[in-house]
């Protein structure tokens, strides 16, 4: 990225020859996002994040489809930069369906068949959660958003850089986010199959094909294009090495009376931990374990300076109490086996000393 930032700095846009430059590395960035997921280069638009990405393929497919249907189908589970746009549009007399999970946090599949109608413009269901890392079974829901005439998007963020990526089961959408696999923040990418129409949320120039105006964050997009490459390269290796470290960790865990697993251990991310703690409040927990150097949070980083349960586990069946004593645990391919065991002190040592000051009653879960 260095260099974008000091030596080739000129504009994309512009047509002189240090512009042409930049653009090629702008292009060869798309490139590798485009065959990573397998696209094609002029599917994809470069964002701000997956933040922005969420919002243009919610918010784009409503303003455009709004004579077809004010329809939309998600699930009760999602990211806030899909619930929020959602909840945007209900507001403004679109009909929102969202759907259930099970205990485990995957998506009724009978219910999203039976909730799509002539209205539906579109459903939005993630790939993996951020909290617990269950991963939903977007083949079998792709096909059924096929067969009834519906488009199709998920949330990618979590999954992309992690496991292998294909729209051409019937994406019609696909959003990511750099700093989900080690690349710069504030910078994402959203896949949108040819043909999908969109309503820009910004009006301005002719960059990224009229979909997102402004001038290209160009070290952020060639730093995600690196990224991508490297984690998709060493993506097995990867898996291998943190199932092993997360695995280690669940071990450990288990020694500690009242530790409940939310999510499914096997048909989840391999580097996405959640438990619940009984007897010990997230929040205390998590300050306790920061003076000690160790950061996790209490469900999605972006809402962690909440004090209210996670949506997330609430949905899947768990109590306020329970839900308010989860933690999310995310590990990643600097951690090391000694760390675990060192986290696993610390943090035992943290509940039990919490435990003695704590009136709940550790009932057997």
């Amino acid at each position: 990225m260095q260099p974008y930032l000091t030596k080739e700095y000129a504009n994309p846009s512009s047509v002189y020859r240090f512009s042409q430059r930049v653009l090629k590395a702008v292009c060869d960035a798309r490139s590798i996002v485009a065959q990573s997921i397998g696209a094609k280069e002029d599917e994809i638009i470069f964002t701000s994040g997956g933040t922005e990405s969420n919002n243009l393929a919610i918010k784009g497919v409503a303003f455009c489809d709004k004579s077809k249907g004010k329809h939309i189908i998600t699930s009760k589970i999602e990211h806030h930069s899909v619930l929020n746009p959602c909840k945007f549009f209900e507001g403004r007399g679109f009909g929102l369906t969202y759907l259930n999970v099970d205990s485990g946090g995957s998506i009724d599949l009978e219910q999203l068949e039976k909730s799509i109608k002539k209205e539906t413009v579109l459903v939005s269901i993630m790939h993996a959660n951020n909290e617990t890392g269950t991963i939903q079974p977007i083949e079998k829901i792709a096909k059924i958003c096929k067969e009834k005439g519906v488009l199709f998007h998920t949330d990618a963020i979590q999954t992309a850089g992690k496991i292998p990526l294909d729209i051409n089961i019937g994406i019609d959408m696909l959003s990511l986010s750099a700093h989900k696999f080690y690349g710069p923040k504030g910078i994402g990418a959203l896949y949108i199959r040819k043909g999908v129409g969109l309503c820009p949320l910004l009006h301005g120039g002719h960059q990224e094909r009229d979909m997102r105006p402004g001038t290209e964050n160009v070290s952020g997009i060639i730093g995600l294009g690196k990224a991508l490459a490297m984690a998709n390269s060493s993506m097995k290796k990867t898996q291998k090495e943190i199932t092993k470290l997360r695995e280690r960790l669940a071990k450990g865990l288990k020694k500690i009376e009242g530790v409940k697993v939310n999510g499914h251990l096997k048909n989840s991310l391999y580097n996405t931990l959640n438990v619940s703690i009984e007897g010990v409040e997230a929040a205390s927990l998590l300050v306790k374990l920061d003076l000690e150097g160790i950061c996790v949070s209490a469900g999605s980083s972006c809402q962690s300076s909440s004090l209210e349960a996670s949506h997330v586990l609430l949905a899947m069946g768990l109590s306020q109490a329970l839900a308010k004593a989860s933690i999310r645990i995310s590990l990643g391919k600097y951690n090391t086996e000694k760390e675990i065991d060192k986290a696993l002190s610390i943090l035992i040592k943290a509940v039990l000393a919490l435990r003695k000051i704590s009136t709940f009653k550790i009932t057997k879960l």
